[in-house]
């Protein structure tokens, strides 16, 4: 049992390294907890034991004890075999959406309270303020480094009980405060994509659970142009990867992905950054989740992300009788992607979000219409 209050959870890079510094320096009782999220699956690419001994090596020049907790299980039910089986439907998943909601905040949180803690704390670029008995998820004030819209599906309960050291700081200015405290993470080079794949060829990975399925690639129009692997190794936008050359008749500019045909199992293409073939201007999303329980209203205005990072799209929110949302952009916006989330936004304050089902893409429309 820990005599902590807060107990961090330590990653092994230097932002949880830093939350910990801040929390020990303001004279709050703490521990560190690490977590193995990913068992080895023997391609040895993870950077699970580096990670370890650093959070190690952070907890030991801190002083402060740390903790270990095996999740792995609990993160292939919750998280994996859901990213999974949205690829396989020819869906983009998010999975450190998922990760946060069901590991870091419901099992971490867990384990924090059986080692007697009150509260955790973790290296997320976000903050919360707590106002008339309710919580509020503001974003990070260094908004290049904001990850509030990884955060939307936490709830009051979990809101309550968390604290985020480095919500007021940018990223710069952490890396300062590592290094000036000597911390052996200062240096560490942030961890990119998502922790199971590491630096593994995304395709390759993705290839040992869902096996390859070649098929034809082709324009919106219907021409051959080429074949591909298999249409859930691609997302919409994506130009990488399609390995296509010089096509007799059209010029030679890049392709992007406009669209997947699972059921017939080709790939559209579209020469362009900005073709019509990627625009929409409406999208529906399953049952929303909103942070303060409740949505604003049922018809309400804001502004909204469809991506990390994307400057803020003002539009209005229709939300339906079964919590499912219908949403008007006031632009038209690019690779909208089922299966990502869509996340609201007041201000610097986060509403909540839901996962994208389909937009009004004109080929997604056409495909969808096919099906029917």
């Amino acid at each position: 049992m820990s005599t902590a209050r807060t107990i961090v959870g330590m990653s092994g890079g230097v932002d949880s390294s830093v939350a910990a510094l801040r929390l020990r320096d303001s004279g709050e009782s703490i521990a560190g907890l690490f977590m193995q999220n990913w068992a080895d699956d023997g391609t040895g690419e993870c950077r699970a034991e580096d990670d370890r001994r650093d959070a190690v090596a952070v907890c030991g020049r801190l002083g402060i004890p740390i903790h270990f907790r095996d999740f792995s299980s609990e993160y292939w039910a919750g998280v994996f075999e859901h990213f999974l089986a949205e690829y396989a439907a020819g869906r983009t998943p998010n999975p450190d959406v998922l990760c946060n909601r069901e590991i870091k905040f419901k099992h971490f949180l867990d384990a924090a309270r059986e080692l007697g803690a009150e509260r955790i704390a973790t290296g997320h670029y976000a903050r919360v303020v707590h106002e008339g008995g309710r919580s509020h998820l503001l974003r990070g004030r260094d908004r290049g480094k904001d990850q509030s819209y990884f955060l939307h599906q936490l709830g009051q309960a979990q809101l309550a009980a968390t604290v985020f050291p480095l919500g007021d700081l940018p990223k710069p200015e952490v890396r300062r405060i590592a290094a000036e405290a000597g911390l052996p993470t200062a240096a560490k080079k942030d961890s990119t994509g998502i922790c199971f794949i590491g630096e593994r060829d995304f395709r390759e990975f993705l290839s040992t659970y869902l096996p390859a399925r070649p098929g034809r690639i082709r324009t919106p129009d219907g021409r051959d142009i080429g074949g591909h692997a298999g249409v859930f190794y691609f997302t919409l936008g994506q130009r990488e990867g399609l390995n296509i050359g010089g096509v007799r008749g059209f010029e030679a500019a890049p392709w992007y992905v406009v669209g997947k045909d699972v059921a017939s199992n080709v790939l559209y293409v579209d020469q362009g950054h900005d073709t019509l073939w990627l625009q929409s201007r409406t999208l529906r999303s399953g049952t929303a989740h909103w942070i303060a329980d409740t949505p604003p209203a049922r018809r309400f205005q804001c502004t909204a992300q469809t991506r990390y990072r994307q400057p803020d799209q003002a539009c209005e929110v229709h939300v339906g009788d079964d919590g499912c949302l219908a949403v008007q952009f006031q632009e038209a916006q690019r690779a909208v992607t089922p299966g990502q989330s869509v996340v609201f936004y007041d201000g610097d304050d986060c509403l909540g979000g839901a996962v994208i089902d389909s937009t009004d893409a004109p080929l997604e429309q056409r495909l969808q219409n096919h099906a029917a």
